[in-house]
């Protein structure tokens, strides 16, 4: 479990397969602290297992499945990413509970500037809408954002200046992808209303084609 509150920006030492399977390396410092092998960081958003660690990097594999969800398996040697340390019961909750289970990429639709402050839009699969709403939370490329606007298949967001110097995203160019991870809140409230129906059948099959749960 993580915050979305990015500590650090890494740099990438290597992606590529290994003997065991396809390794990432990351050269950084400050989440080495406390860190021990078998242990989580979140690489742009996803949740990895350290399998080693030397004084200034460590190394986590990438699952098939992790690299065909993130955007993980297209980094080079170099790239910078944002990178946290899992939860400790005295962490201070600064952002929201994030999993590190990204539910897919989205795409970056434009930037605007607005004095100091940056507006990012993202285009996202028309499933995960239903997830998205204004004023809520939504988790990029392990960075923890509120919701301003939502669309059919698009919603923004705004960094205000300390973020921008914290995270990877205002390097990014229009048409990047981004690690997307909705607030779990709302599969869990679909997830109930779904077996409600299943064994109180209170609710139409009507209400719940109309309010997208069909």
């Amino acid at each position: 479990m993580f915050t979305g509150i990015v500590e650090e920006l890494g740099h990438v030492l290597q992606c590529e397969p290994s003997s065991t399977g396809f390794d990432l390396s990351i050269k950084c410092q400050t989440v080495l602290g406390n860190t021990q092998l078998g242990d989580s960081i979140a690489v742009n958003g996803v949740c990895l297992t350290v399998t080693e660690l030397t004084s200034s990097s460590f190394t986590a594999g990438l699952a098939p499945e992790t690299r065909s969800r993130t955007n993980l398996d297209s980094l080079k040697q170099g790239d910078p990413v944002n990178l946290e340390r899992s939860v400790t019961p005295t962490t201070r909750m600064g952002g929201h509970f994030v999993q590190g289970h990204v539910d897919a990429t989205g795409l970056i639709k434009s930037f605007k500037k607005d004095r100091d402050a940056l507006w990012v839009a993202i285009e996202v699969p028309d499933e995960l809408m239903r997830y998205i709403v204004t004023k809520g939370y939504i988790t990029l490329d392990g960075t923890s954002l509120t919701v301003v606007d939502t669309g059919t298949n698009w919603f923004n967001v705004t960094l205000v200046a300390y973020t921008q110097q914290h995270i990877i995203m205002p390097d990014k160019s229009e048409g990047a992808k981004v690690n997307v991870e909705v607030d779990v809140l709302g599969k869990y409230v679909e997830r109930l209303i779904e077996h409600r129906t299943t064994t109180q059948p209170g609710i139409s099959a009507e209400f719940l084609k109309e309010n997208g749960y069909d």
